[in-house]
């Protein structure tokens, strides 16, 4: 019983501690900076179909080393386009609860 109060005001105190010390006087000094780094549908569409050039080249006279470059060349495709492309990312709480507000409704 003792040790558990113990415990119970030993986080109380750490976390009373922790936010008294946050300065929010320096977040608000700080404009947020607009970019716009997305990706045209034209820069898509030539991106998209480097893949499928790459899909469809006859990779069995290729050397080791060519095979590994193509891969990282693929790989930065992908991720150049899932990171300026337009995509919405849902988590799986946040489909849960959609469904069961559906349910409700």
């Amino acid at each position: 019983m003792k040790k558990t109060i113990f415990i119970t005001l030993m986080m109380i105190l750490t976390l009373g501690a922790t936010t008294a010390s946050a300065n929010t006087s320096d977040l608000k000094s700080k404009e947020p900076v607009a970019t716009e780094n997305k990706l045209s549908a034209e820069e898509v569409n030539r991106l998209l179909n480097r893949v499928e050039e790459i899909r469809k080249m006859d990779k069995s006279t290729m050397t080791t080393s060519e095979k590994r470059e193509l891969r990282k060349e693929i790989k930065d495709i992908k991720k150049n386009v899932r990171r300026h492309g337009e995509v919405i990312y849902i988590s799986g709480g946040a489909i849960l609860l959609v469904v069961l507000i559906l349910i409700l409704i």
